[in-house]
């Protein structure tokens, strides 16, 4: 069986997230989309709640399976016996960064990383700046899933 990980924080998860993900469970008998856990980090959204909304916008695939990490991706990767990561990139400067991890993970581990661009039409998301178009009464639907823009719209506005 081959199997993959997409990792992120998904807070919350947006279209070019699913537009990785949909495209990778068509490659992959198995995605495990793996969501981090960073307790330095404020998020909006618990990580039960991004579980539960990743479930729910990904059940079609019927390949994807969501599992919550923390501590090293590559420790993720190797208890779950996961030999490689997808990760999408938007621009170069994402290529930068993550050339960086994906060069560390396999130098720490083994493990592979494969880099997926991300659909023109979405290569300008980012969840951080959709809450912030959000917390501020702008319109974020076609940006991310309706149940999503739901409940971004009912936790940023109450």
């Amino acid at each position: 069986m081959r199997r993959v990980v997409c990792p992120g924080s998904f807070d919350p998860v947006t279209n070019g997230h699913l537009d990785i993900i949909g495209r990778t469970s068509r490659l992959y008998d198995e995605v495990v989309v793996a969501v981090l856990i960073n307790v330095e980090k404020k998020s909006l959204f618990t990580v039960d709640e991004r579980i539960e909304m990743l479930n729910a916008v990904t059940k079609e695939y019927g390949n994807i399976r969501v599992e919550k990490f923390h501590g090293l991706l590559v420790d993720f990767c190797r208890q779950q016996e996961i030999p490689t990561i997808v990760k999408g990139l938007r621009a170069v400067s994402d290529f930068d960064y993550e050339l960086q991890m994906a060069q560390l993970n396999y130098r720490m581990s083994g493990v592979e990383t494969l880099f997926m661009s991300t659909n023109p039409e979405y290569s300008f998301l980012s969840s951080s700046r959709l809450k912030e178009i959000a917390r501020y009464g702008g319109d974020v639907s076609g940006l991310v899933p309706d149940l999503v823009n739901t409940l971004l719209v009912e936790r940023l506005r109450g």
